[in-house]
């Protein structure tokens, strides 16, 4: 088994462990889309106590990557997604960007 499904099956499992209800090829695309960065402790995680990490998931995800505007929704959208993982003490980027994605409706970035 490689890193990279290693790393898969570790997110499968936590959105399994979550109830997230995020579909397995979503989670790899998210994951793959990530590249190296899911292999760095630091970079793996989103933290959702530290405000400047939420600013970059805005920025370099929703807005760059999503294309989104609306700064009201953006915030609602990360909001409800930390309130999902709550329970978790690791909040896996691949899982925080895919549920983002299916929130908002944008899949298709992962097509």
């Amino acid at each position: 088994m490689s890193k990279l499904d290693e790393k898969i099956a570790k997110y499968k499992e936590s959105n399994a462990k979550l109830g997230l209800g995020l579909d397995d090829e979503l989670i790899e695309k998210a994951a793959k889309a990530l590249g190296p960065s899911i292999y760095k402790a630091d970079a793996e995680a989103v933290s959702c106590s530290d405000d400047s990490e939420l600013e970059r998931v805005k920025t370099n995800f929703l807005k760059k990557k999503l294309g989104l505007t609306d700064e009201a929704a953006m915030d609602k959208a990360v909001k409800e997604v930390c309130e999902a993982m709550k329970a978790s003490n690791r909040k896996y980027r691949a899982l925080f960007y895919a549920l983002l994605a299916k929130k908002l409706g944008k899949e298709s970035v992962y097509a």
